[in-house]
């Protein structure tokens, strides 16, 4: 179960430094360019095996748009986390399960159960209450709701790239490491790029704290990982466990520590995100 609580604390840690990154002038695109560095160096710790790349069955396709997108969805988490919050931010990435389980049903062939459909009924009701503008200038802007409606989204197509990866056959580690490599090339042009035309030159202070962010994001899914290894017979416990704390943690963290305010749809939604969650993860127990 400490791995879980690990995973967990590591999944809102993430949230908190795209919290702070702002005031402390952190550029967040040489940030996430650096943490790709940092997460690819990491992952070599997992021992991957690449022999199972160099076959004509690699999922190409998938890991490039992983490549993509996974560096696109923390941007655009950066974003929500400044415009919306980590509250209401954490509860949308979370909820991306929604649009994922819809995917499971329509292209992987999954077998829809009483219990899987009520959860994905309350979940787009919680969609709608957390997305709702708590009325505070300072923490939620009139654009803020489409900032989580696009995490809710992002967060979904990677889910859905990595389903295609895993039906593949491709070990995830492997895949977890030429998806960082191939993210952090991808950044690293762009970053010489902006740094060669003046428009934002590269930083120390932007290194050392992407390289923390890398260390945090690759730590959630290390202990992701070893959480199931852990409990093999539990994985709906872990799913909701891992989910459900992050949701109430981040709310928690918002809330105490950064005065985040909260209106009473907002709250209504984060109820009914937790109850999703644990209705789907009781479907998937069969």
């Amino acid at each position: 179960m400490h791995f879980l609580i690990l995973s967990v604390a590591c999944s809102v840690l993430v949230s908190v430094l795209l919290k702070l990154a702002p005031r402390r002038g952190i550029d967040i695109a040489q940030a996430v360019t650096w943490n790709y560095l940092a997460a690819s160096a990491l992952s070599l710790l997992l021992r991957p095996s690449l022999g199972s790349l160099q076959g004509g069955h690699a999922p190409w396709p998938a890991l490039l748009g992983l490549a993509i997108a996974l560096p696109g969805i923390f941007l655009v988490l950066a974003r929500a986390v400044r415009e919306a919050g980590i509250v209401r931010s954490d509860v949308a990435q979370r909820l991306s399960l929604l649009l994922s389980l819809g995917a499971a049903f329509v292209l992987f062939g999954e077998q829809a159960n009483g219990w899987k459909l009520a959860g994905l009924g309350l979940g787009l009701l919680a969609i709608v209450g957390v997305s709702a503008r708590s009325g505070e200038r300072g923490n939620a802007t009139a654009s803020s709701w489409r900032w989580l409606l696009a995490v809710w989204a992002g967060f979904a197509l990677i889910d859905i790239l990595l389903k295609q990866v895993a039906l593949s056959g491709t070990p995830s580690a492997a895949a977890l490491l030429v998806s960082f490599a191939l993210a952090f090339v991808l950044m690293l042009g762009w970053q010489l790029q902006r740094h060669v035309s003046g428009r934002c030159r590269l930083g120390a202070r932007n290194f050392g704290f992407g390289l923390l962010l890398g260390a945090i994001n690759f730590g959630n899914i290390l202990f992701y990982v070893r959480a199931h290894q852990a409990m093999p017979h539990s994985p709906a416990t872990i799913f909701a466990g891992m989910n459900i704390g992050v949701v109430c943690l981040g709310a928690l963290v918002g809330v105490l520590a950064f005065g985040e305010k909260t209106s009473r749809w907002n709250r209504l939604g984060l109820g009914l995100a937790v109850v999703a969650i644990a209705l789907i993860a009781r479907g998937a127990q069969g």
